[in-house]
């Protein structure tokens, strides 16, 4: 047997996003809620979301960060799988987008679960690693400013339990990852790149990067 790859199609994109979907009537409502709200629509995909759940379920997760949470897509997708006395942080330096992720936790019922944080994520994670009490967290998702990735990945490294996760959205930098020097938003291609290298290269992980939506870089703490 060959051992090329299959590449996706819009028709295999579809038929995965279809087949494998994270998302219910409130989190499709959600979404429309936000735009009509003003925030951006750079939500993670249906299809990201249930990979999201399978990994924290695989790894029986309690303590997840999410640094960028924007309207609270991902994050609550994430909370729904974690026990009740689970905890998620959630990261947004936006204040109205602070409001409109703890009014949508209290409508999921998760606000017991999800805690957000405002402000510059890099002030929360040094407030985090300061703290008396040790901090220790089974998966942390970045999906915030892409310059920023690797000073997110230096504060959050030493707060993973060794087997926990660091995943980072956007790993195909909106199909440009592969270029050398993009037209296309040049400066975030290639911290994205450089975010890339550092967890395919670290000796404290075992990476892996999954094609879906816009690419997920996964690094497993050694």
């Amino acid at each position: 047997m060959s051992r090329t790859s299959t590449f996706l199609t819009e028709e295999l994109n579809a038929y995965v996003a279809e087949k494998f979907n994270g998302e219910d009537v409130f989190l499709s409502e959600l979404q429309k809620e936000a735009a009509e709200a003003g925030i951006p629509a750079i939500s993670i995909a249906p299809e990201q979301a249930a990979f999201l759940q399978v990994l924290l379920k695989s790894i029986n997760a309690k303590r997840v960060i999410e640094i960028g949470s924007l309207a609270g897509y991902s994050a609550i997708a994430m909370a729904r799988v974690l026990p009740s006395n689970g905890k998620l942080i959630a990261c947004e330096i936006n204040p109205e987008y602070c409001k409109f992720i703890r009014r949508k936790s209290r409508e999921a019922f998760l606000d017991h679960i999800i805690e957000v944080r405002e402000g510059p994520a890099l002030a929360t994670l040094e407030s985090l690693g300061s703290s008396d009490a040790p901090v220790e967290f089974d998966l942390a998702f970045i999906d915030a400013d892409k310059p920023n990735y690797l000073r997110y990945f230096e504060a959050l490294f030493p707060m993973i339990r060794k087997g926990g996760l660091i995943v980072g959205d956007n790993a195909l930098a909106w199909g440009h990852v592969h270029e050398p020097q993009p037209d296309f938003e040049p400066n975030n291609v290639a911290a994205l790149r450089a975010f890339n290298d550092l967890i395919a290269s670290h000796s404290g992980m075992l990476a892996t990067l999954v094609p879906l939506g816009d690419g997920m870089v996964i690094g497993l703490k050694l």
